[in-house]
């Protein structure tokens, strides 16, 4: 049996995305048998970011610093604005080092289910950056589902009077995808996306 402690941290951990009662047991072990290498190092880490930890005041990306590393590279194209829903959006398009402008993270996506409304989102905000000027596109990176489209479509309205380019990732069949394997709205999507043989 754990002491209240141990309990306490398997609770904790088993909260993460991810890691479920059996998975947060087994690294709460793991820490405990590895406390020099492991337990540590992660406490110290933790302990550095959580002091250091805020949001990005001008793209909403969460790092250690005001503005975030992204906002302060001046090797950024600063033209180009990549919107996004979330922070994890955000990390999993620069992994790819394919994006070479700036981001904008709206916090969420519309969702009447949900209760999340425009002014839920930080759409003024990034209304207000396009208002200093030098935007020359928008690049609207959505998830592909019925709520990341109606956010997508809202954006693109609230940004017609501005005198900027917008575009939407491509959205279809993935590498190595199998036709019978995919849904309807992707193979519809595929189709509409359609472009000519090179």
């Amino acid at each position: 049996m754990a002491s209240p402690e141990i309990d306490t941290l398997t609770q904790a951990l088993s909260r993460l995305p991810g890691l479920g009662p059996r998975s947060a047991r087994r690294a709460v072990l793991h820490l405990m048998k590895k406390r020099e290498t492991a337990l540590e190092p992660l406490l110290a880490a933790l302990g550095a970011v959580n002091d250091r930890l805020s949001t990005c005041s001008i793209c909403g990306n969460v790092d250690t610093t005001d503005p975030c590393d992204v906002c302060a590279d001046p090797r950024r194209d600063a033209t180009s604005i990549c919107v996004v829903e979330e922070v994890a959006d955000l990390w999993a398009l620069d992994r790819s080092r394919l994006f070479p402008g700036k981001y904008h993270v709206l916090g969420g996506r519309l969702s009447a289910l949900d209760g999340v409304r425009p002014e839920d989102l930080t759409i003024d905000r990034l209304i207000r950056r396009i208002e200093q000027g030098g935007i020359d596109e928008i690049v609207l990176a959505l998830n592909a589902t019925l709520e990341g489209q109606t956010t997508s479509h809202y954006v693109a309205e609230r940004l017609e009077g501005f005198p900027v380019r917008l575009t939407q990732l491509a959205h279809g069949l993935p590498v190595g995808g199998e036709l019978d394997y995919l849904d309807e709205g992707t193979l519809a999507q595929a189709l509409r996306a359609r472009r000519p043989l090179d």
